[in-house]
């Protein structure tokens, strides 16, 4: 093996009762479990990895969590190139993290500066192009714009940066988060229906917005306008895009007073997932009922109480190596309630549906999910780096 086996925030809750992020630190951020290394040398970019030997596996009695790395609210983790992996913070910076597992102590990126790291808002995503040397980010600006940018790598820092969508946002919640690039190499971004509460500003059925839905970016053509590629979301803080097979799109939406979900679609486009005709698998106003039809319901819906949950953190389906029998499960977790659980989604169902938190415990609270080169995965609550690890006997 490659190595031994070792928000938010409300960031995306109910507008009623949202519970505020913890205070920004002005300290320094980065605090790692080991010594951690200035970047001031080149990196190759690397566009192969070989994957790392697999040997006979002792049965896995469970998973457990090993801390990697502290520091100041991680908000997602991604490969890089090579065996480096970036992790981006709320605050605006951008840190390589080390195949031993440190974190190289000044950012590659830092555009704290220009980015409203209030509430909600804050650099929300990052994802890696095909190429390395192109890597998007996604983030409130100074006022309140969601904003999706490109910045070039020259080996040693991100630099020259390229701006793909600006867009006006009407509340300072509900702004979404993910970037993710899809089979068809196109960026995607979700965001939320534009704030406040009951779909104030009726962006969520209203297909003339981006607001509310998934955006797609052309990423390969500068004239191209970013377009809406599916719709009917409150606040789809995460989602992921399976590409093993039929690509399929897991969409953890962030509900109002009584519901967060989980919806399973086929990547394709004009989908609408309810926001605000249901949350989760309910009418939103029950009192004068609802029509359903042409609607992609949950697969999962969590009550509000059920395990202290208030605002759901999605999620990975897991594709690494090291633990094989979790294979094809979609991880999910809660912003409060900090526990892991997961299912498999199979012809149209879910399967083998788990509540891994007995084992692993409650780390705290959960604002995103990471993976690594290896499709290994990590969950970054607001102050720690935790990888998932398999305990074998």
């Amino acid at each position: 093996m490659r190595r031994s086996l070792l928000v938010f925030l409300a960031l995306a809750t109910a507008c009623n009762g949202e519970p505020d992020l913890a205070p920004t630190t002005t300290a320094a951020e980065v605090s790692t479990t080991t010594t951690v290394e200035d970047t001031t040398s080149t990196t190759e970019a690397v566009t192969t990895t070989e994957a790392p030997t697999t040997t006979t596996l002792q049965p896995l009695q469970s998973l457990a969590y090993e801390e990697i790395a502290r520091i100041d609210f991680p908000i997602q983790m991604v490969p890089f190139m090579g065996d480096l992996e970036m992790v981006a913070t709320k605050a605006g910076r951008i840190y390589l993290l080390e195949e031993q597992q440190r974190l190289r102590e000044n950012p590659i990126l830092d555009i704290s500066d220009q980015v409203r790291n209030q509430g909600e808002q804050g650099l929300l995503s990052i994802a890696v192009f095909e190429d390395p040397s192109r890597v998007f980010v996604h983030y409130s600006a100074s006022d309140g714009d969601t904003v999706v940018s490109e910045f070039t790598w020259d080996g040693s820092a991100l630099v020259d940066e390229h701006v793909w969508l600006r867009l006006d946002q009407p509340a300072r919640n509900h702004n979404g988060g993910m970037l993710q690039f899809g089979p068809d190499g196109d960026l995607y971004l979700g965001l939320g229906d534009g704030g406040g509460s009951g779909d104030r500003f009726g962006n969520g059925q209203n297909q003339d917005t981006l607001l509310g839905g998934l955006v797609r970016i052309d990423v390969h053509d500068e004239t191209a306008e970013p377009q809406l590629f599916q719709y009917g979301l409150r606040n789809p803080w995460r989602f992921w895009i399976d590409q093993v097979g039929d690509p399929m799109i897991y969409i953890a939406d962030v509900g109002q007073n009584s519901f967060e979900e989980v919806s399973v679609a086929p990547f394709q486009a004009d989908i609408n997932y309810g926001w605000p005709i249901t949350e989760g698998l309910h009418c939103f106003r029950p009192s004068s009922g609802c029509d359903t039809a042409g609607l992609t319901l949950p697969v999962i819906e969590v009550a509000h109480g059920d395990a202290g949950t208030c605002s759901i953190t999605g999620g990975m389906v897991y594709r690494g190596l090291e633990i094989p029998e979790i294979n094809g499960h979609f991880f999910y977790s809660d912003y409060c309630g900090g526990y892991l659980r997961s299912f498999r989604y199979e012809d149209g169902e879910v399967v083998d549906g788990t509540d891994w938190t007995e084992q692993v415990g409650v780390p705290g609270q959960v604002a995103s999910f990471g993976v690594d080169t290896w499709g290994e995965m990590y969950l970054l609550t607001t102050d720690r780096i935790l990888r998932v690890v398999p305990v074998r006997g």
